[in-house]
């Protein structure tokens, strides 16, 4: 749903280098606020470049545009501006879930048309927000039928140094360590990339809409410039289009404090409305599931006499599912080809183990109320799975599961990579797919989020970092990266990070009888990087619109402080990032219903922050359950140390959250009178 305040449409509004000109070299746009402008100019062999300025301050220097192809046809040079459209919009959209259900859209456009001596025809479209731009390349090229794309041209060039958070750019795997290093010490990075420059502003560089092209990284040309680098195919061509096409925005999300950088709605606002012809069918939930006991090694994938997906195990998480207001579980490895793992990983998607009775798992899960997950997992093997693409959604929707988590933990075949124009254009067809047989997506191993989610809301969530399961075999993820992730990884989309496990240090599953191979985890010292009450709040902090509680469900029997998960409900109305600084501390706040839950978090260092509670409704109590770290409590020495306090809260208060090293804290505020 969308409700326009203002539309303004001009046709024809250039700025001329020079008053006399008749076909304007250089033309500029302001955002609403007007602190933000920019600047399209022609050199002197007709290629774009532009400019980026803040509050009357240079912020990209002159920076090129344009793409190369393989053949003899200029994409980026010998232009001359034929006219520019302008246009203004502000509307109010909604979405069926979100962080934010209801988001404004404000901007001003301008659609800058230009044509070479080849006829090669290139509209420069530009959007300018209040906290940043987006822009795109649409060609039209008369002369052919089709083009191999060879380079974007793109580059960022900062005119400041700053201080960045990054993961090095890969065509396989988001899974990586976030840096913090300086600008001029980057050599690659994927995006979303976010930079603190010198005179304190933020910055974060992503793109939106990213459909049948190779996304994007960058690569350092010096001094803190940046150039677009394109996922090739393993014959180096970037993407096979035709003659008309339009590629993915490019976004500068630019903002005076780092929180910013995660209430912005720009990513979202540059993709297009939903789709669907409904979506009444898509909800938010909570999970649980048959996972983290694979990773641990008590139970296996395939089937043997540690098999996780068993009809037995099922009905057990299934009954902890019912008794705890947990709407769904997921079964990993309950279908045949496990068994080829390492080889083909050749997997069947209509064909259960022998040890696991779909049929009686469904038809229990439903007396129960509760959904099942399925899950899809390739192995990369993408010609497999796309040849029972249909029949495997068909199969789950015949058996009311509609809910689908996918994985592509292996390299893709030909040498094609993940990240490329192939690996992109499979994984939307999987979501379109899917969206025909009304399932819901969890996507791991997957291509980056760039705001699909509003086009395809079936397209809930996804993996795309480091997350919980490295902490299983690995040295873990340290307790600085849950409070880097907001302002990374998280800008892009929601993250499927599967928090909460309750035994940090592995004690209860260390010498399990049916754990194997435990000494060589051992010596990696593999455990949680954080205290119990952190784990708590990244249910908050790490949104995902499926939730999972991701602990083997015996360590949450009984225990005091699983009440919040059991009164935490994904299904927000309202996020608000309330303070924070990337790598060493966050507070965010959702509401849901007439509920607010806030976590907030710290990195290594013990830290105590002031909150103020004016996201409250004013004139109500509410009791707030605050679930924080105990006096001694520490990642590295005492993880495990949390209480439990209660107290009545107005919007009038502010509330003291003290944090460990490595901790955190979580609240529910529940309204004690009707509101």
């Amino acid at each position: 749903m969308t409700r326009k305040i203002f539309s303004f449409l001009a046709v024809g509004i250039c700025i001329c280098s020079l008053c006399s000109c008749s076909k304007p070299s250089q033309v500029e746009i302001l955002s609403p606020d007007g602190q933000i402008k920019l600047n399209l100019s022609l050199n002197e062999n007709g290629q774009p470049f532009y400019e980026v300025t803040v509050k009357d301050s240079l912020f990209i220097t002159r920076s090129a545009l344009g793409l190369t192809a393989k053949q003899e046809i200029n994409l980026s040079e010998g232009f001359e501006i034929e006219k520019t459209v302008s246009d203004s919009k502000d509307e109010i959209w909604e979405q069926p879930w979100g962080e934010n259900k209801t988001n404004r859209n404000h901007y001003n456009e301008m659609a800058i048309h230009l044509k070479n001596r080849e006829k090669v025809r290139l509209t420069l479209r530009f959007r300018l927000f209040d906290d940043g731009i987006g822009f795109r390349y649409e060609y039209d090229i008369p002369s052919t039928d089709s083009l191999l794309i060879t380079d974007e041209l793109t580059a960022f060039n900062f005119r400041q140094e700053g201080i960045s958070w990054s993961i090095p750019a890969s065509a396989e795997t988001y899974e990586l360590l976030y840096r913090k290093l300086p600008l001029s010490e980057v050599e690659t990075a994927n995006t979303p990339f976010t930079l603190k420059m010198a005179n304190g502003m933020y910055a974060s560089i992503h793109e939106a809409a990213l459909y049948d092209f190779p996304e994007m990284t960058l690569r350092q040309q010096g001094n803190g410039a940046f150039k677009a680098e394109l996922i090739p195919y393993p014959d180096g061509i970037k993407a096979h289009k035709a003659n008309r096409f339009t590629t993915p925005w490019r976004t500068l999300q630019i903002v005076p404090e780092a929180v910013g950088l995660i209430n912005s709605a720009l990513i979202l606002n540059l993709n297009e409305p939903c789709a669907l012809a409904s979506t009444e069918w898509i909800h938010p939930l909570k999970y649980i599931g048959v996972w983290w006991g694979m990773h641990l090694g008590v139970e296996t994938w395939k089937m043997d006499e540690r098999h996780g997906a068993t009809t037995a195990n099922a009905k057990k998480y299934i009954d902890f599912a019912a008794a705890n207001q947990i709407q769904g579980v997921l079964f990993e490895g309950w279908n045949a080809g496990w068994e080829s793992w390492g080889s083909s990983q050749n997997f069947d998607f209509t064909k259960p183990c022998a040890d696991f009775d779909i049929d009686e798992v469904v038809r229990y899960a439903k007396e129960k109320g509760v959904v099942i997950i399925g899950h899809h997992e390739t192995g990369g093997n993408i010609p497999n799975y796309e040849r029972q693409l249909d029949k495997a959604m068909q199969w789950y929707a015949d058996r009311n599961i509609r809910y689908v988590k996918t994985g592509y933990a292996g390299s893709f075949p030909y040498g094609l990579s993940h990240h490329g124009q192939y690996g992109v254009n499979h994984y939307q067809r999987v979501v379109e797919t899917a969206a025909r047989y009304r399932m819901m997506v969890d996507a791991h191993e997957p291509i980056k989020d760039t705001g699909i989610r509003r086009t395809w809301p079936n397209m809930m969530t996804r993996e795309g970092a480091r997350g919980m399961e490295w902490n299983a075999w690995s040295e873990g993820n340290p307790p600085a990266h849950h409070v880097t992730l907001p302002f990374t990884r998280l800008l892009a989309g929601p993250m499927d990070y599967t928090p909460g496990v309750f035994d940090i240090l592995f004690l209860k599953t260390r010498h399990s009888p049916r754990r194997k191979k435990w000494n060589e985890l051992d010596q990696r010292n593999s455990r949680v990087n954080t205290t119990l009450a952190k784990q708590l709040a990244n249910w908050v902090i790490l949104y995902s619109p499926m939730q999972m509680a991701s602990d083997l469900i015996e360590n949450y029997q009984g225990h005091p402080a699983f009440q919040f998960f059991r009164d935490f409900d994904p299904d927000c109305d309202r996020s608000e990032a309330l303070a924070g600084e990337p790598g060493e501390f966050i507070a965010i706040v959702r509401k849901a219903g007439e509920k607010y839950f806030l976590g907030a978090s710290t990195n290594e260092e013990a830290r105590t922050i002031s909150i103020k509670l004016d996201f409250l409704k004013s004139g109500k109590q509410y009791k707030a359950v605050i679930y924080a770290d105990g006096e001694i409590a520490d990642w590295k020495s005492n993880p495990t140390d949390y209480t439990i306090t209660e107290q009545t809260v107005t919007a009038e208060d502010t509330l003291t959250v003290r944090m460990a090293a490595g901790g955190g804290q979580a609240i529910s505020f529940t309204p004690l009178t009707p509101l």
